[in-house]
Order: structure tokens, then C-alpha cells, then sequence
């Protein structure tokens, strides 16, 4: 019962990276400052696209030279993000970062050679995580076997997985991570997901293989935004019999009283091109409304049932140290449920701290980067030490 004693880090997917040659300079830039200002040490939690990691595992010399460039650094990696394909900060990302979804050869390739460019960067006896993301999204989906397709690519991922473990000795374990609007967007849909996915496994004799290698990354900005409550949530996976792999510390925002003038303009400032802001709200009697994306013409004139919905959440990861944004909340309530409940755990998930939307937040005096992802980190382990102390 306790947390992972690797060290804390943050996904890098919050810098820009078309090719394996940005890691070092990123690294200089952006993540040794950031260790500087907490004071102590952190992970690389790093994101490349799939050219970069095509690049990079292209050849061994330049798999050894990145895990040089983090060793001379001091830094380690131990989890990787596989869930943006292409380019995560191009001008318009929004659904086309769900593209390739698990049905296509494309994504399993793309796991597996990030799986080989962890095994190559991993510390000795420190198995490894890659969080891909939830199957494909909802809107994209018009096959009735698109479910068992996607099933039979993750169950070639974990036979790849297993390939990898006997050739290198490293463990790598995939983290499929729910999201709003996407084919496993609840815990009940991913736990019935998996109980279908290890029967499949069973009926092929590799059981055990799919169970050691596949289970979840919980993203619990995501559950939030699901109104999920998050300490069933989490205990719900191991008992089912289902990994949490990886656990990514994440905040949304919310807007508790939708009526409130100030709030609505505030969250208007919210709305932005790049990447798709799915935006939920619960009515009285517990029934939940969704939309896809966060629009201006939304936030001016919602349906009318939306009125009465409190509060509304919506898929915009803001920092993890704030309660408040101006006259918006946060949703950092849950994110201290989640925690004590990961605490509560047999074993110790990968824990990231995960806010890419730094570039994005609405602002004209933006704060330092360096800055905002150190007082992340810094406040995520202020927590971590207060479920420590509690469960003593």
C-alpha cells in the first residue's frame, strides 16, 4: 500500500517534437529547469510521434544515444504516451488525434516500437508503461466488429509485448486510457471490454500473456469529466482483475453554476482550436448531457436543457495545483480522491503529471512554462505526502 517509488515526472507532450534530435534540446530547455525548480529528482515522461519513434528505432545507435542523452542528463524514463499519432501540436488537432484508431496496423506498429524505445531507455529492473488510447472515438466508428478488431490488434500488441520481454528482459505493460465520447469512455464499458478481450485471450491459450501485458492508464481528469466517483472507480479495476498501469494526474475545469454571467464568460475564453474540449453536465436527478467539443455558440446559447445541469465539466486539462481559475473551479477534489484510492492499492501504478494544454490556456500574461510544470509537480507530491501520512 503504497506509491510508486520511481520518480515523479510530467508527459513531455506538452513540447513540440516532429523528430528523435528535439529530445536533447527539449530536455535542456524545458525539463532540467523544471527538476531545478522542485528541488528534486523527476522522471521523463516523453512523447514522440510515430516518425520520430520510426526514426529512433530505426537503428541502435540512435536508441543508444538517446537513453546517453538522458543518463547524461540524470534523468530516467519509465513511461511513454503512444496515444498522439502524428503531429500533438499542429493547428487543428481535435478528433484526428484518435486517428489511427486499434483497428488499423498502424496503431499496433506504433505501440510496439514505442514498446522497443522503452525497452532500450528503461533503469535496470524498473519495468516500463505506454497508455495508447481507448480503442478509437465513438463518432468514428461504423463497423459492428470494430470492437473484436481492435481486441485481436491489442492482443498482437501483447504477444509483441511478451516477444520483447524474452529478447530484452525489460517488461513493458500497454495502458489503454478511457476518455469522454471515445469507445471506452466509463470504467463499466473498459471492465467489459476486458472481460471480453481475456476471454478471447483465453480461447487462444494466451491468457496470462494478455493479463500481464494490457490493462489501463486512468487519466483522472477524464473520470472526472464522467462524473465518476473516483475511489470506485479505481478499486473497481483489481477487482475485477484488471491492471492500472499507469495513472496520469490530471485537472479539468468546472463550472458550477452555468447561470453565473462571470462563469460563462470565463469559460468562454476556454474555446480554442487545437484540441477537442468534450464538455459534460449533470442534471438533478443524476442524468448526464454531453457535447463533443466546446464551442462559442455553445457557451452563448446552450440547449436549454443544459440550464439546469450542475455542475458542467468539461475535457480542458488545467493545472493540477489550482482549486480555482477566476470564477471557474477545478476539478482537483477528485484528483485527491483518486490519489488516497492509488495509495490504497497492492501494488504502485506510474504516476504523470499530464497538463499539454500549457500552450493553449487563455490568458494574456501566460505563466512561465518552467514554472507552471514545476508548481504541478511540486503540489502533486505536497499530496502524495498527505496520503502517505494518512495511511501510516
Amino acid at each position: 500500500m503504497s506509491f510508486s517509488s520511481l520518480p515523479l515526472g510530467y508527459c513531455t507532450n506538452v513540447h513540440p517534437c516532429r523528430s528523435a534530435v528535439d529530445v536533447p534540446p527539449m530536455l535542456d530547455r524545458h525539463t532540467l529547469p523544471v527538476r531545478k525548480r522542485c528541488g528534486f529528482e523527476i522522471a521523463a515522461g516523453l512523447w514522440l510521434p510515430e516518425a520520430a519513434v520510426r526514426e529512433a528505432t530505426a537503428s541502435a545507435a540512435t536508441l543508444h544515444d538517446l537513453a546517453g542523452a538522458l543518463a547524461d542528463r540524470g534523468l530516467t524514463c519509465h513511461t511513454l504516451n503512444a496515444f498522439p499519432f502524428g503531429d500533438f501540436h499542429g493547428d487543428r488537432v481535435k478528433e484526428t488525434v484518435y486517428l489511427p484508431d486499434w483497428t488499423e496496423p498502424r496503431r499496433l506498429d506504433y505501440a510496439l516500437a514505442c514498446a522497443t524505445l522503452l525497452a532500450a531507455l528503461l533503469p535496470e529492473d524498473v519495468a516500463g508503461s505506454i497508455s495508447t488510447l481507448p480503442l478509437g472515438f465513438k463518432q468514428h466508428v461504423s463497423s459492428r466488429t470494430f470492437i473484436d478488431e481492435a481486441g485481436d490488434r491489442l492482443l498482437a500488441c501483447a504477444r509483441g509485448l511478451e516477444e520483447l520481454h524474452q529478447r530484452t528482459g525489460r517488461l513493458v505493460r500497454l495502458a489503454i486510457e478511457p476518455e469522454p465520447l471515445c469507445v471506452l469512455e466509463t470504467t463499466d464499458e473498459t471492465l467489459r471490454f476486458f472481460t471480453r478481450l481475456f476471454e478471447r485471450a483465453a480461447e487462444r491459450g494466451i491468457e496470462e500473456c494478455a493479463r500481464r501485458h494490457l490493462g489501463v492508464c486512468y487519466a483522472v481528469c477524464h473520470q472526472a469529466v464522467e462524473f465518476e466517483a473516483a475511489a470506485a472507480a479505481i478499486a473497481a479495476y483489481p477487482a475485477a482483475g484488471v491492471r492500472i498501469n499507469k495513472v496520469q494526474i490530471s485537472c479539468a475545469v468546472e463550472v458550477a453554476d452555468p447561470l453565473d454571467p462571470d462563469q460563462r464568460a470565463a469559460l468562454a475564453a476556454y474555446v480554442e482550436p487545437r484540441y477537442l474540449h468534450q464538455t459534460f453536465g449533470r442534471a438533478a436527478d443524476g442524468s448526464i448531457s454531453s457535447v463533443a467539443d466546446l464551442s462559442t455558440e455553445f457557451v452563448r446559447e446552450p440547449p436549454v436543457e443544459w440550464l439546469s445541469c450542475r455542475p458542467w465539466r468539461v475535457h480542458y486539462h488545467v493545472p493540477v495545483d489550482a482549486e480555482r481559475i477566476g470564477p471557474l473551479g477545478t476539478t482537483r477534489g477528485d484528483l485527491k480522491q483518486a490519489l488516497h484510492a492509488i495509495g490504497r492499492l497492492d501494488y504502485a501504478p506510474h504516476l504523470e503529471v499530464e497538463t499539454y494544454t500549457w500552450p493553449v490556456l487563455p490568458g494574456a500574461d501566460p505563466v512561465d512554462l518552467v514554472e507552471g510544470l514545476a508548481r504541478e509537480l511540486l503540489a502533486t507530491r505536497a499530496l502524495i505526502e498527505q496520503v502517505n501520512f494518512a495511511n501510516l
